[in-house]
């Protein structure tokens, strides 16, 4: 395959150093060739100099912080392929990540999914979609990149329901039916769910993380970094439900994935959620 099979939208904020990486990782180890936009934020570390000079990558620019929704949509106006796929700049992506996404996206035969990449990450914590507490580094500097391209595929990790974060791949006619990310989610908290909840809403119920798919992330390098809006009282207030509700009932975020997702029930907690909604 010659052409560009993804279109790879990378918002970054003065970052560089992990903005190389991610990059230098993606050119490095994708199977197929790939189109990759940069949205760049300020860029006052020289991120802008560097994609000026540096052949093979395309880029967007705004003179300050317009946040994440906002620079996926502006990146995504570049975008020439099929498939958009929404990458961190905080992330390494490592050898198989796009064959995996693919082999998955070609069995379908429809447009009708969501799929994410599973992240190893240095930090324990609650995320059950990622493979976590497994460190190579959480840093450019401290990164032990021949001991992770040792290790990567060990960890066992089955495909898993509840895809929404980066990397995330979904069809452009789908990335065109919802508007992209939602601007009322600037600078991004929250917006994740909310993408995935325009996806539902579209006819989309295969929402599935694929377990050898897989990327490093060093962790929320950019969003340590400024004042995030309050996400979770939009959400509900859009959807008249909490993201952990949609989370937890519609996308069964974690659990094991055996088929397509079905819509939960209305019990009495959703009604609750509804009510709670309206003051």
């Amino acid at each position: 395959m010659t052409q560009p099979l993804f279109s790879i939208l990378i918002p970054t904020w003065n970052n560089l150093a992990y903005l190389k990486l991610c990059i230098e990782s993606i050119m490095k180890n994708s199977h197929y060739t790939h189109q990759i936009i940069i949205h760049i934020n300020e860029g006052i570390d020289g991120t802008l100099e560097w994609a000026q000079n540096h052949a093979g990558i395309e880029y967007t620019w705004s003179n300050e912080n317009i946040g994440i929704c906002k620079a996926l949509n502006l990146a995504s106006t570049k975008a020439t392929t099929e498939y958009i796929c929404y990458f961190n700049d905080d992330m390494f992506a490592l050898p198989n990540w796009d064959t995996a996404l693919y082999a998955e996206i070609k069995k379908l035969g429809h447009h009708r999914f969501f799929f994410s990449s599973t992240m190893i990450e240095p930090f324990t914590g609650k995320n059950s979609c990622a493979i976590a507490g497994i460190d190579f580094g959480n840093n450019p500097e401290n990164f032990n990149q021949a001991a992770l391209l040792e290790d990567f595929d060990k960890p066992m990790k089955q495909d898993w329901n509840g895809a929404s974060w980066p990397p995330n791949v979904v069809h452009r006619s789908l990335w065109n039916a919802v508007g992209g990310y939602s601007e009322e989610f600037s600078p991004g908290l929250y917006s994740d769910p909310d993408f995935s909840m325009k996806l539902w809403h579209k006819g989309v119920r295969n929402f599935r993380g694929i377990g050898n798919s897989r990327v490093y992330h060093f962790g929320s390098k950019s969003l340590k970094r400024i004042k995030m809006n309050d996400g979770r009282k939009t959400f509900k207030k859009k959807w008249g439900i909490t993201p952990g509700y949609f989370d937890k009932y519609f996308l069964r975020k974690g659990t094991i994935w055996t088929g397509e997702l079905s819509s939960p029930g209305k019990d009495i907690k959703y009604w609750l959620n509804r009510i709670r909604a309206l003051f």
